[in-house]
C-alpha cells in the first residue's frame, strides 16, 4: 500500500508560496549538481589527463582518458534514473532529491581530496571512476526529481515558467564552475596541477549546504498528493498497481521515445559548447583558454534569462513551437562555431558562444522540464522523464571522448564533428514536430489513459 500524505494546501496565497519554494528548491538542487558536473567536464579538458592518465608524449592521448572517464558517469545516470524514478514515483518526490543532492555532492568534494597518479599510481584513476559512477547514479535521479517539483506545483498556464527554473539553476551552474575554473586556470601551471585545480570541487561543500537547507524545507507536490489519494483508494478496492517502470513501458512508449529523440539532439550541441569547444580551442587553435571559459561564462549568464524568457514563451505559443525554433538555431550555429574559433577570432568567439547557448541550447533546453513531465502521468512521471533524459545519456556521455578522438584521426579538423552534431539537433527537431502538443495538458491526470499524450 502507498503511504499517505498531507492533504494539498487549499489557500491560493499558500499554494503561491509554496510553489516559489519549490521553484527555488529546484534551481539550487540543480545549480549544485550541474556545479558539479561542469567542473568535471572542465578540469577533463585542462587538467585530468595530465594528472590521473599522464601520457608525456602525446598530452591528447591523456585528454581522451579523462573524457573516457567522464562519460563512464553517463553510462550510471540510467541507473539511477531508474531507481530513483520508481522511489519518486512510489514514495514521493523529497526523499529522492535530498538523497541525489548527497550523492552528488559528497562524491565531487571527495574528488577534491583524491590523491594523483603520482603518488597512488594506478589507482588514483580507479578511485576517480567510482566517485564518478556514484556522481552519475545520483544525477540520473535529480533532474527528472527537480523538474517534477517546479512543474507539479506550478499555477495553472505557468507550468513552462516555472519549469525552467531548474534549467536556470543548470545555467548558475555553469556560470560558477566556469567562472571557479578561469580563476584558477590563470594560475601558473604548477601551482593549478597541485593544488588549484582542487579549489572548485572542494568549495562544493558550500552549495551541498545551501542546497539540503532549502530541499529539506520541501513539501510533496499537490499532484503528487492527489495520485497518492486515488492509489489508496484502489488499495482499498484491493486493485494491483504495475511497477512505474512496467507502467511506463506499457501506455507511454511513444511519448518516451520521443523525448529521449530530443533530448538527444539537445544534449550533442550542448556539449559541444560545454566540453568540446574548450578541447577543440586548447589544442588546435590560438584562443586562450581562459577566453573560451570567459564566453562560456558569459552565456551562461545569458542562458539565466533566456531560459525563463523561454519558457514562458512556451506557456504562451505552446512547447513544440519553441523547442523547434531552439533546434533550427542549433542546426545553423554548428559549423560557424567551430570555424570562429579556428579562425582565432576573440571577439566572435565571445558572439557565437552567446547565440549558440543562450537562444540555441536556452530554447530547447528552457521548455524541456514542462514538455517531458506534460506527456507522462503522475504516477509514472518521475520515471518517464528520467529515463527519457538519462537513457540518452550513454552516447552523449561517450560524444566528448568520441569527437576528441575525431579531432586526433583528423589532425584538428572538426567539420566531422559539426556534421554529427548538425545530424543529432535534426533528429530532435524531427521528434519534437512529431510530438503532441501539450501546454495544455491536465497534469492532474494519475496516468490510466495515454492518449492525452499521443494524439
Amino acid at each position: 500500500m502507498a503511504h499517505p500524505v498531507a492533504s494539498p494546501p487549499t489557500n491560493p496565497s499558500e499554494r503561491t508560496r509554496l510553489a516559489k519554494r519549490a521553484a527555488v528548491a529546484s534551481l539550487v538542487g540543480t545549480a549544485v549538481e550541474w556545479y558539479d558536473y561542469f567542473i568535471f567536464g572542465t578540469a577533463s579538458a585542462l587538467v585530468f589527463g595530465q594528472l590521473f592518465f599522464p601520457n608525456p608524449d602525446d598530452p591528447v592521448i591523456g585528454t581522451l582518458s579523462a573524457f573516457a572517464v567522464f562519460g563512464v558517469g553517463f553510462f550510471a545516470r540510467p541507473l539511477g534514473g531508474i531507481v530513483f524514478g520508481h522511489f519518486g514515483d512510489k514514495f514521493g518526490r523529497k526523499a529522492a532529491l535530498i538523497t541525489t543532492l548527497m550523492m552528488m555532492g559528497v562524491s565531487t568534494f571527495l574528488i577534491g581530496l583524491l590523491p594523483t597518479a603520482e603518488v597512488l599510481g594506478i589507482w588514483a584513476a580507479v578511485l576517480l571512476v567510482i566517485l564518478r559512477l556514484v556522481q552519475g547514479f545520483g544525477a540520473g535521479g535529480e533532474w527528472g526529481g527537480a523538474s517534477l517539483v517546479a512543474v507539479e506545483y506550478a499555477p495553472e498556464g505557468k507550468r513552462g515558467a516555472y519549469g525552467s527554473f531548474p534549467q536556470i539553476g543548470n545555467a548558475i551552474g555553469l556560470v560558477l564552475s566556469t567562472s571557479i575554473f578561469a580563476i584558477v586556470a590563470a594560475l601558473p601551471d604548477d601551482q593549478l596541477l597541485t593544488w588549484g585545480w582542487r579549489v572548485p570541487f572542494l568549495l562544493s561543500a558550500v552549495l551541498i549546504a545551501v542546497g539540503l537547507f532549502i530541499r529539506f524545507k520541501l513539501t510533496e507536490t499537490p499532484t503528487f498528493q492527489a495520485a497518492q489519494d486515488e492509489l489508496e483508494r484502489k488499495a482499498a478496492g484491493e486493485v494491483k498497481e504495475r511497477m512505474p517502470i512496467a507502467e511506463l513501458f506499457r501506455r507511454f512508449k511513444k511519448p518516451l521515445l520521443l523525448a529521449m529523440g530530443m533530448r538527444f539532439g539537445e544534449a550533442v550541441f550542448g556539449y559541444i559548447i560545454l566540453t568540446i569547444g574548450l578541447t577543440f580551442a586548447t589544442n588546435y587553435t590560438e584562443v586562450p583558454r581562459t577566453d573560451v571559459l570567459l564566453a562560456s561564462t558569459i552565456a551562461a549568464a545569458l542562458a539565466i534569462y533566456t531560459y525563463y524568457f523561454f519558457g514562458k514563451l512556451s506557456d504562451r505559443i505552446g512547447r513544440r513551437a519553441v523547442f523547434i525554433l531552439g533546434s533550427v538555431v542549433g542546426a545553423v550555429a554548428a559549423f560557424p562555431f567551430f570555424w570562429i574559433l579556428d579562425a582565432d577570432n576573440i571577439v566572435l568567439t565571445y558572439v557565437i558562444y552567446a547565440v549558440a547557448y543562450a537562444v540555441g541550447v536556452g530554447a530547447v533546453y528552457g521548455v524541456e522540464p514542462a514538455f517531458f513531465s506534460e506527456l507522462f502521468g503522475t504516477k509514472v512521471r518521475y520515471t518517464g522523464i528520467s529515463l527519457a533524459a538519462q537513457i540518452p545519456s550513454i552516447l552523449i556521455g561517450l560524444w566528448p571522448l568520441a569527437s576528441t578522438a575525431l579531432l586526433v584521426a583528423t589532425d584538428g579538423d572538426p567539420w566531422p564533428i559539426a556534421l554529427i552534431t548538425v545530424v543529432a539537433v535534426l533528429i530532435g527537431l524531427v521528434c519534437a514536430v512529431l510530438a503532441p502538443e501539450t501546454h495544455r495538458v491536465d497534469m492532474n491526470r494519475v496516468g490510466d489513459d495515454s492518449k492525452e499524450t499521443t494524439r
